[in-house]
């Protein structure tokens, strides 16, 4: 178990120069594979604890959707068949979609229905 940040730092050091040799990564019969494969897993229940990436709010979600697919709050609107002060509302966290909504972005914007429900 990994129990500070210096741990952490000279283990991710040690990963990278794990990383370095391929054999690491691809044969189990290599002495680094097992040695990768035992941080890596340290790392991550670490990462876990002391470094979570938290989910995204909807109005994130929905801001990063309009922007990979070059959509305005009035092209959004539209879309979703909802008004653009609706769509407003929901990116500055005044209003929740009703259930309807909420469906149709899941579906439309690819948003995890968890996001988009907030759960």
């Amino acid at each position: 178990m990994i129990k500070s940040e210096k741990e952490y730092n000279a283990i991710i050091e040690r990963i990278e120069e794990l990383l370095s040799n391929p054999d690491n990564i691809e044969n189990p019969d290599e002495k680094g594979f097992v040695e990768l494969n035992l941080l890596s897993d340290l790392v991550a229940d670490y990462e876990e604890k002391h470094h979570a990436i938290m989910a995204p709010t909807l109005a994130e979600a929905i801001r990063l959707r309009m922007q990979e697919r070059g959509l305005t709050q009035k092209s959004l609107s539209e879309y979703l068949g909802v008004s653009t002060s609706r769509i407003s509302e929901y990116l500055n966290g005044k209003s929740e979609p009703t259930l309807k909504i909420a469906r149709e972005i899941s579906k439309k914007l690819d948003i995890e229905a968890s996001i988009v429900l907030g759960v």
